[in-house]
């Protein structure tokens, strides 16, 4: 039996990207991402080169992406994960998100950090939320996973180095 691979053509890259943007929310750098490799995957049948640009210039034009929006969403989900700012910075950075359109996302999970590093503590079991006081090599690889999940250092501290049950307050 032959293994047989659509070809591309521009109508069925239009169709590819519409279905894409149908299923998840995503960003400019994202869709060209995934048009590129769906054209590496199969091959290209037209004469002209595909039009990612101005494809994904005609649906940001539509609507259908807002890479600020996305960066905002973003953000917010992560943060409500308990990951912090610099984790933030770093997922919108490998979404292609401009400094301009992640400017507002950066204050959510800037004005957000200390619900965020609770949240992380809470889930792992760390300081305030641990069931006895940690031996310091526990409490290195608590720091640790702090740090790696985005979190300033002073505030990771804070949380890693408290005493179970005792009540850490937000710091203005």
């Amino acid at each position: 039996m032959k293994n047989s691979v659509k070809t591309l053509d521009q109508e069925s890259l239009h169709r590819l990207a519409i279905r894409y943007v149908e299923r998840y929310a995503t960003s400019r750098k994202k869709l060209a991402d995934y048009l590129n490799r769906k054209i590496r995957e199969r091959e290209w049948q037209d004469a002209d080169p595909p039009a990612i640009e101005q494809l994904i210039e005609r649906f940001v034009a539509q609507g259908y992406i807002d890479d600020a929006l996305y960066a905002q969403n973003k953000a917010s989900a992560l943060t409500r994960r308990g990951y912090g700012t610099r984790r933030v910075s770093h997922a919108l950075y490998q979404a292609g998100i401009s400094e301009a359109d992640g400017r507002e996302a950066f204050q959510i999970s800037e004005a957000n950090k200390w619900v965020a590093a609770d949240k992380f503590a809470r889930k792992r079991k760390i300081g305030p939320y641990a069931e006895s006081q940690q031996d310091t090599d526990k409490c290195r690889k608590q720091l640790q996973a702090f740090l790696r999940a985005g979190h300033d250092f002073d505030l990771a501290n804070r949380f890693v180095f408290a005493k179970p049950g005792e009540e850490i307050t937000v710091e203005e």
